[in-house]
């Protein structure tokens, strides 16, 4: 009876936030249907992806609220991760391979914080020049060898990284990253699709607290439809 009853009222909070806020967003203004919807990594759970890279000055301002709105999201949903490249003026591929990497490594999601900090912060692998603000010239920002060693502290050897930073299956994720991405249509970042068929920005949201709101609309919404 206790289980029926709290189904009951999860039911009923889903349908009291989609009821809520139907009148506050409009798709095709503070959000876009995705067409065709595109499959999700996340079996079983409503998925919230943010499409980002480590070398995106708007991600890594986006970060402490990403992280709020991964707190705020029911047991049903959860987040994930698609990074980009389509800078390679300002090293998004080397980023985007070190962040595959990662991944295969078991050690992405432990690191995450963490690199945004060596890239934005603490400047060990920094981009920008910490005195001017301005850009590093190309042949001065990180290399991959740079980056595993970030890594180490992570208990993976920097000659392991390596290894796999360069392999055939890394290569095959980058290819398979930049083909979704464009089937999602994201042309900047962050960029945030819930479960495969909405996507939005803070820009389209109308800020970073608007988009909290949004995405938990949209988890919503999914949830909805799967009661139904």
């Amino acid at each position: 009876m206790r289980r029926i009853f709290f189904a009951g009222m999860l039911f009923w909070l889903c349908g009291f936030a989609v009821a809520a806020g139907a009148g506050s967003w409009s798709e095709g203004e503070h959000y876009f249907r995705v067409h065709p919807e595109q499959p999700t990594s996340t079996p079983g759970k409503v998925e919230v992806l943010e499409v980002f890279s480590y070398a995106c000055p708007a991600c890594n301002q986006f970060e402490p609220t990403l992280n709020r709105l991964r707190a705020s999201l029911p047991q049903q949903a959860k987040v994930a991760f698609l990074c980009a490249s389509f800078n390679p003026g300002e090293d998004w591929p080397v980023f985007q391979r070190a962040y595959l990497a990662a991944k295969l490594l078991g050690v992405a999601e432990t690191s995450h914080d963490a690199m945004y900090d060596a890239v934005w912060g603490a400047g060990s692998l920094a981009l920008v020049e910490k005195s001017t603000h301005r850009w590093l010239p190309r042949d001065q920002q990180p290399t991959i060898s740079d980056i595993a060693r970030f890594y180490t502290a992570y208990g993976i050897k920097e000659e392991a990284f390596l290894k796999m930073a360069n392999s055939f299956p890394v290569d095959v994720q980058m290819r398979r990253s930049d083909a979704k991405i464009r089937d999602l249509e994201v042309d900047s970042t962050p960029t945030i699709i819930v479960n495969g068929k909405y996507r939005l920005t803070p820009n389209t949201a109308g800020g970073l607290e608007q988009t909290i709101q949004l995405v938990l609309y949209l988890v919503s919404l999914e949830m909805g439809a799967r009661s139904n």
